[in-house]
């Protein structure tokens, strides 16, 4: 068993090991993880732990009895030095071909590869809408003479409506009597009643 990091860190993880243990685990096959989970290249045989999730440098790739190295918990150098104990030397079945890995490593590359990415179309922020007091409020402001009048809005509308209603009918009644058509300038007055001629009398 290697000797630990002088400072405390998680060791160093080396790809052989002088180690005869075996992990009393079943032994994890290949073809149960991703692709993109491990790696047969002979110059960096290793995977992803399943149980701590770091990568692990697998020992022994071409004999009967691959498995993995023993290993820590954390980044070598970096984090502390936590013994795996689930998966240090835990035996590995390799049941795929460097060839297979390979094939579906590219498949999965080019299944992600063509997918574009959405754009999020994020909705403008719309203020509240005031309250109906509010809107009569902000109306009464803006209408405001300056005279001091603390009458509501309403009520002073009513009054000036009252002040040229007489006005306005009296014009509607001219309006309805005279006839369609522009007036001659100096012209005397279009009469507004029906003329009818009378039969002379004998």
């Amino acid at each position: 068993m290697s000797a630990p990091h002088p400072d405390g860190t998680a060791r160093l993880r080396r790809s052989r090991t002088r180690s005869r243990t075996v992990n009393a685990r079943p032994a994890l096959a290949l073809s149960t993880l991703k692709p993109n989970q491990y790696d047969l290249r002979p110059s960096c045989a290793s995977l992803v732990c399943p149980d701590c999730e770091t990568w692990v440098p697998i020992t022994g790739l071409q004999t009967k009895k691959p498995k993995l190295v023993p290993h820590d918990t954390g980044r070598a150098g970096k984090d502390a030095a936590v013994r795996c104990r689930l998966g240090s030397n835990r035996l590995i079945v390799v049941n795929v071909t460097v060839k297979k890995w390979q094939e579906r490593l590219e498949d999965g590359h080019a299944e992600t590869g063509h997918r574009r990415r959405t754009t999020v179309l994020r909705k403008p922020t719309v203020a509240p809408a005031p309250a109906v007091s509010q809107i009569a409020a902000q109306k009464q402001t803006a209408t405001d003479d300056g005279s001091g009048d603390s009458r509501p809005l309403w009520l002073l509308r009513e009054m000036k409506w009252a002040s040229t209603a007489s006005a306005v009918r009296d014009t509607d009644t001219r309006r309805v009597q005279i006839p369609a058509g522009d007036a001659p300038v100096g012209a005397p007055p279009v009469p507004l009643t029906t003329l009818r001629p009378r039969r002379p009398t004998r």
